[in-house]
């Protein structure tokens, strides 16, 4: 029996699974925070979603403002939390025949030096009221 021979071949593979390791967990790391970054993304065009949608409501109905609409987004914010979506701007506008709302800001950043653009928009006819025709 030879062992000087074993001992050569076990060498030989000394230090190959540590070198793999250096390699794949960074890897691996980045696209699971990759992943939690598009997450945060995601939740935070819903959260500007559905602010615009309510403030969208509140500006078109019969006796709506743009201020009306400013406040309803301001108050939904509030109750949804800024977490994810940071850096909020707010545009509500008011014609005789539309209304419309944007909301932008950027998602909370999970991987560093990347921000993410969060932008949505709701649009609709303003709401008239019209009495019924006469028979």
């Amino acid at each position: 029996m030879n062992h000087r021979g074993d001992a050569r071949r076990l060498n030989g593979d000394a230090g190959a699974v540590t070198t793999e390791m250096v390699i794949v967990m960074p890897v691996l790391l980045t696209l699971v925070m990759l992943l939690a970054q598009v997450t945060v993304w995601w939740h935070a065009v819903h959260i500007a979603q559905a602010t615009a949608s309510q403030a969208l409501a509140a500006t078109r109905v019969e006796d709506g403002t743009a201020a009306n609409g400013y406040g309803e987004a301001e108050r939904v914010l509030g109750q949804l939390g800024h977490g994810p979506l940071r850096d909020v701007r707010i545009t509500v506008t008011r014609t005789a025949a539309s209304a419309d709302v944007r909301i932008t800001g950027t998602a909370a950043g999970v991987v560093p030096f990347l921000h993410l653009p969060v932008r949505t928009h709701a649009f609709g006819p303003v709401e008239r009221f019209r009495p019924p025709a006469a028979p």
